[in-house]
């Protein structure tokens, strides 16, 4: 069957190319469209799963890590008391409008903490250049190499500027922690506080992290049943949350969809189409096998495995196209990859267009009469 299903798709070649292109331009447009989709998606939780704590204690209306409220650093004294809480710091983030040494200006998000908690915030192996202690350094902030066009073009180690009007500089490189819509800078509590005229006694969360062998979900829950005005989240909680509201209110999730489903419908038409085609110029080659004693459940399973080696070859071609496309975006920091789930996924999803595609053809060819060869 495979033999002269191949023997099928050599023979008209314009046609089988047709088909693949179908195939791959789905695949590759399916999984660009997904690609983009996940890699906003994990920045819009970003925040939460990137910061080394168990669980985020909020104001009592906040549901989105990238909006939080107002708290009194009071409620950290109180969440230090809950038992099983192994240690609690203050976490304090600010919008602030930033001038640059070109001329530029841009917003920023400033990101204050302790500074013994300053690794929590910014894991070792996000940071290109620079240490965690140098934050501790008069004006000192951090900078991310994929928001440089946002933070005035140079973010060299003691590149100065100025955030809200008083003097700062760059005294340590990130690459890969980033919000969404944010360019994240990162200092010290007392700092962020100066920059951002915040009082002493304001807060924007309160970071947890649990004993060894107590359960997140119940220090959650002792928390926001002993300490009021607040809520507590766990980390991935909150981060679940924040996608599923932004994706709510904005039109991310529509637009990404609407996108995967005209590259469904295309692909299924053109492969269809192309096949249908393809078959109406061999009907005299399919009444031939009819006359030889093939019936139609030969001829389907025929037709099929035609359509399943078209979607395996374009499947890893459009995947080629695919896996160049991540890695020419990764250097501009659109950074995403596939789950095997994930890709098991698409290609159920090209095969079963294919396979779909393939029904113009066989709707056609089951009517044959063997007599055709003869007329």
């Amino acid at each position: 069957m495979l033999k002269i299903a191949w023997k099928f798709i050599r023979f008209d070649k314009a046609k089988s190319i047709g088909v693949i292109v179908g195939i791959l331009i789905s695949t590759f447009l399916i999984g660009q469209q997904l690609g983009v989709f996940f890699f906003l998606s994990g920045l819009m939780g970003a925040l939460a799963t990137d910061v080394k704590a168990d669980i985020w204690v909020v104001d009592s209306k906040t549901n989105d890590v990238n909006q939080l409220g107002r708290l009194d650093v009071r409620n950290l004294r109180a969440v230090l008391g809950i038992n099983g809480v192994k240690e609690a710091f203050p976490l304090l983030i600010s919008g602030a409008a930033c001038n640059y040494e070109n001329g530029t200006s841009g917003a920023i998000t400033i990101i204050g903490v302790d500074a013994n908690q300053v690794r929590a915030i910014l894991q070792q192996e996000k940071i290109t250049a620079g240490k965690t202690t140098d934050l501790q350094l008069d004006g000192a902030v951090s900078g991310e190499y994929f928001e440089k066009k946002n933070l005035g073009g140079v973010i060299d180690i003691g590149t100065p500027f100025e955030i809200n009007g008083k003097r700062a500089f760059f005294a340590l490189q990130t690459k890969g922690f980033r919000g969404f819509g944010s360019s994240f800078c990162v200092t010290t509590i007392e700092r962020a506080r100066f920059y951002s005229n915040q009082s002493v006694n304001t807060i924007s969360a309160v970071l947890v992290n649990v004993q060894p062998g107590v359960k997140v979900d119940d220090v959650v829950a002792d928390i926001n049943k002993h300490v009021n005005g607040i809520r507590a989240w766990p980390a991935e909680t909150l981060a679940k949350s924040s996608v599923r509201k932004i994706l709510s209110s904005s039109g991310i999730a529509l637009s990404t969809g609407t996108l995967i489903i005209f590259a469904l419908i295309a692909g299924f038409f053109i492969i269809g189409l192309t096949m249908y085609s393809s078959a109406l110029d061999r009907l005299k080659d399919y009444g031939t096998l009819k006359a030889i004693g093939a019936g139609n459940g030969y001829i389907s399973r025929l037709i099929l495995t035609q359509a399943a080696l078209f979607s395996i070859v374009g499947f890893l071609i459009g995947l080629m196209l695919l896996e160049g496309f991540r890695i020419g975006v990764a250097n501009s920091g659109l950074i995403f990859s596939f789950s095997p789930l994930v890709l098991l996924g698409m290609f159920a999803t090209i095969g079963l267009i294919s396979l779909s595609g393939a029904s113009f053809a066989l709707s056609r060819i089951r009517s044959v009469e063997p007599a055709a060869v003869f007329r």
